[in-house]
């Protein structure tokens, strides 16, 4: 089976990467590596970056950034690309060059890694588990600060989609919205009102709100911790009316529920695990003696 790959999906690299990684290593390396210094300046190394765990890769762009912005002799040779499946103890790249820039760098290419992985593999496990629904796993804006164009980037990578980049791109009614502009009818004429075209969006939190969010027009639908009988009535009633919005379902989705919800017929189901309960894949650099 051929896996999907970030390149099918999204540019390379992210405009924000070089910022992103300079930010990090300034954080780890202040005015200088104490330790590194310890090492004779013309020293050159070599070694590999492995994983101990399956995974899904990615972040080869940020570690490859890591070290090059540090010295731009230091050489990796990839075995595999973003977007590929990993098993324990799998080498994913060969490294050559000067031993400081590689000792310095080492630990923020590693950090880069072993997140973006993580969120492509819980990305991954989440669309194998919706296979065959025809419901699309969605991203959201629960990303780590500063990082969300990395994390985005790594929702691809394991095959799901994203659902915007930020408060710019797409109108998101939400609860808070609705109370200060006085009911879902009045916030969505303002929205339109606006004129920005981009598609609007209403979350709601009952049936009751869900008639009233189709009753003013919404073009997206989010259905906000409902039941699963009340999902499937909401896509029910949505199909009668000539199936006018397209519906989202968000709200503590595990994997252990994520395809009985996609089997209630929804269009989408939002993941805020996907970018913010991940768990870091176990890598390392190992130097060879």
């Amino acid at each position: 089976m051929i896996d999907r790959t970030c390149a099918d999906t999204v540019s390379l690299p992210p405009a924000q990467l070089a910022e992103q990684v300079a930010a990090a290593l300034r954080e780890d390396i202040g005015p200088g590596d104490l330790t590194a210094a310890l090492v004779p300046s013309r020293q050159r190394v070599h070694g590999q970056i492995v994983t101990r765990e399956a995974a899904v890769l990615c972040g080869r762009p940020w570690a490859e950034a890591c070290f090059r912005q540090l010295d731009p002799q230091v050489r990796l040779d990839w075995h595999v690309d973003d977007g590929a499946r990993l098993v324990p103890g799998q080498t994913l790249c060969d490294i050559e060059g000067p031993a400081r820039a590689i000792l310095t760098a080492e630990r923020t290419a590693l950090n880069f890694l072993q997140l973006l992985s993580a969120t492509a593999t819980a990305a991954r496990r989440f669309v194998a588990a919706v296979a065959g629904t025809g419901c699309t796993v969605l991203d959201t804006r629960k990303t780590l600060p500063g990082l969300r164009s990395a994390q985005k980037y790594a929702v691809h990578c394991g095959g799901a989609s994203n659902h915007r980049m930020g408060l710019y791109d797409r109108i998101l009614i939400k609860e808070n919205h609705i109370l200060a502009a006085g009911s879902i009818a009045a916030a969505l004429e303002a929205a339109r009102a606006l004129g920005t075209g981009t598609s609007i969006e209403v979350e709601v939190e009952s049936l009751a709100e869900f008639e009233q969010a189709l009753d003013a027009g919404a073009d997206l639908v989010l259905l906000d911790d409902f039941s699963l009988q009340d999902m499937a009535t909401a896509v029910t009633r949505n199909r009668a009316r000539g199936r006018p919005a397209r519906l989202e379902v968000s709200g503590s989705v595990s994997l252990q529920s994520v395809r009985a919800i996609a089997a209630t017929g929804v269009d989408f189901v939002s993941v805020g695990a996907l970018t913010k309960h991940v768990r870091a894949v176990d890598l390392s650099l190992r130097l060879a003696r």
